[in-house]
């Protein structure tokens, strides 16, 4: 029995194409991937676990990860509510705000680091004022936060807007003529409908937090066992000319990402099929509710 592995298509060339896409994906992914792997493997495995279990090597995990999170946490929450002003409000230089979202992207991360530094330090615009009410901010895990917030912001925003943008404000008219307050309009209306968006947002913001480094090494001080972050500990091991205990904690970094980027996607996953259920039986409600109906329209 012949096995088919393409589907017909009336764009040509999938065979080169396909064969070109596994190639570079080969190239630019697996095959560094794999040297990091292979690189590693030089270790024993006592070897291996004294590096990436070290205190040292724990507490860069424990703040890289953590900060990620909190930082993809605050995104979640304030991206979306500036992607709902971005969309449904009218204002004085609505376009260079919603510019200036993108300024992440575009701005060095090393530029970033020194202006976040520059703007929370001690004597800074924002540092001194938190100074006084005896918030440190600037070389503190605080510092690694707002860095990580900062820069994870446009993910959310970006893909949330979009989404924003197509639902239409009929939908929230029907459900207050329903009767349906404003929670209720958000909760049953609006949030299934970005929540899909919104996770991926906060899966991208998260993905890019871990592996900052240049908008963070300026503001968080770099103290081992406090404010230094995992991708500076693998930097300092290259330094040492440590190549398999740098890689080692790359690779621990590695498979503790995909573990939760695999949990956020399953949660993703599942939020988009319990939307499509609910849509389904939205529908046979609706359908069995207006068939009597159209049937004494037909009738007369």
């Amino acid at each position: 029995m012949a096995v088919i592995f393409k589907q017909k298509s009336i764009l040509p060339g999938f065979g080169l194409a396909l064969g070109f896409t596994m190639f570079y994906l080969s190239l630019i992914v697996l095959i560094p991937l794999s040297a990091t792997f292979w690189k590693t493997s030089t270790l024993t495995w006592h070897q291996f676990w004294h590096v990436v279990a070290s205190p040292r090597a724990m507490a860069s995990y424990r703040l890289s990860f953590g900060a990620s999170l909190i930082g993809a946490f605050i995104n979640l929450f304030f991206g979306v509510l500036v992607a709902w002003v971005l969309v449904r409000y009218s204002f004085p230089l609505k376009r260079l705000f919603d510019s200036l979202i993108d300024l992440p992207f575009a701005l060095p991360t090393a530029v970033a680091g020194i202006a976040l530094t520059t703007v929370y330090a001690p004597n800074g615009w924002l540092g001194r004022p938190l100074e006084s009410i005896g918030v440190h901010a600037a070389y503190t895990r605080l510092g690694v936060t707002i860095a990580l917030t900062f820069i994870g912001l446009p993910f959310v925003v970006r893909t949330v807007q979009p989404v924003l943008g197509d639902l239409d404000k009929e939908l929230e008219e029907a459900a207050a003529s329903l009767g349906a307050g404003r929670w209720q309009t958000f909760t049953r209306v609006l949030l299934p409908a970005i929540l899909p968006a919104a996770i991926t947002g906060f899966t991208m913001a998260f993905a890019r937090a871990v592996g900052e480094y240049g908008s963070v090494i300026f503001i968080a001080g770099n103290m081992p066992m406090r404010t230094e972050i995992t991708p500076l500990l693998i930097i300092t091991r290259l330094q040492e000319y440590d190549y398999a205990g740098a890689t080692a904690i790359a690779v621990a970094m590695l498979v503790v990402s995909f573990v939760l980027l695999l949990a956020i996607n399953l949660l993703q996953r599942w939020s988009s099929g319990r939307r499509g259920r609910e849509s389904s039986q939205e529908s046979a409600f609706l359908g069995a509710t207006l068939k009597p109906v159209l049937g004494r329209g037909e009738g007369q």
